[in-house]
């Protein structure tokens, strides 16, 4: 039985998990999708996840709480997240609704943002990635 195109995709790259948001998701598969990416970094023991989100062109208040829950679990599962690809009018939007997404990183694109975990893990004085906080 096909049960149509994947609507998220979680890749491991190395050390980093990399989960692409192909299409808008309703509140039960973004609740599946933090689900899923949270027991891959325990599985892949993972310090850094990137969420790309350059296809969705809209994200409600539930998603922007659940990205900023998903970075807040990543967080204390030992990974830094950051998220990537945010269009100019989700950008806009989350600002006017005053959603935010604290306990994430955020980056234009994948490169930037897997620049951006690699600069934290050669951090001088041998600083780990998993122990890197958000600013607050």
């Amino acid at each position: 039985m096909d049960t149509g195109p994947a609507l998220v995709s979680i890749l491991r790259q190395g050390s980093y998990l990399i989960a692409s948001i192909h299409t808008a998701l309703d509140d039960s598969q973004m609740v599946r999708f933090q689900h899923d990416l949270i027991d891959q970094i325990g599985i892949h023991r993972s310090g850094g996840v990137i969420i790309d989100l350059a296809a969705l062109d809209v994200l409600d208040s539930f998603g922007s709480r659940t990205l900023r829950n998903i970075g807040e679990m990543a967080r204390l599962r030992g990974a830094v997240t950051v998220l990537v690809g945010i269009q100019p009018d989700v950008a806009f939007a989350m600002v006017e609704l005053g959603l935010h997404t604290s306990a994430a990183h955020t980056a234009l694109d994948l490169e930037e943002g897997l620049a951006y975990l690699d600069r934290l893990r050669r951090k001088p004085g041998g600083a780990a990635l998993r122990n890197h906080q958000p600013p607050r």
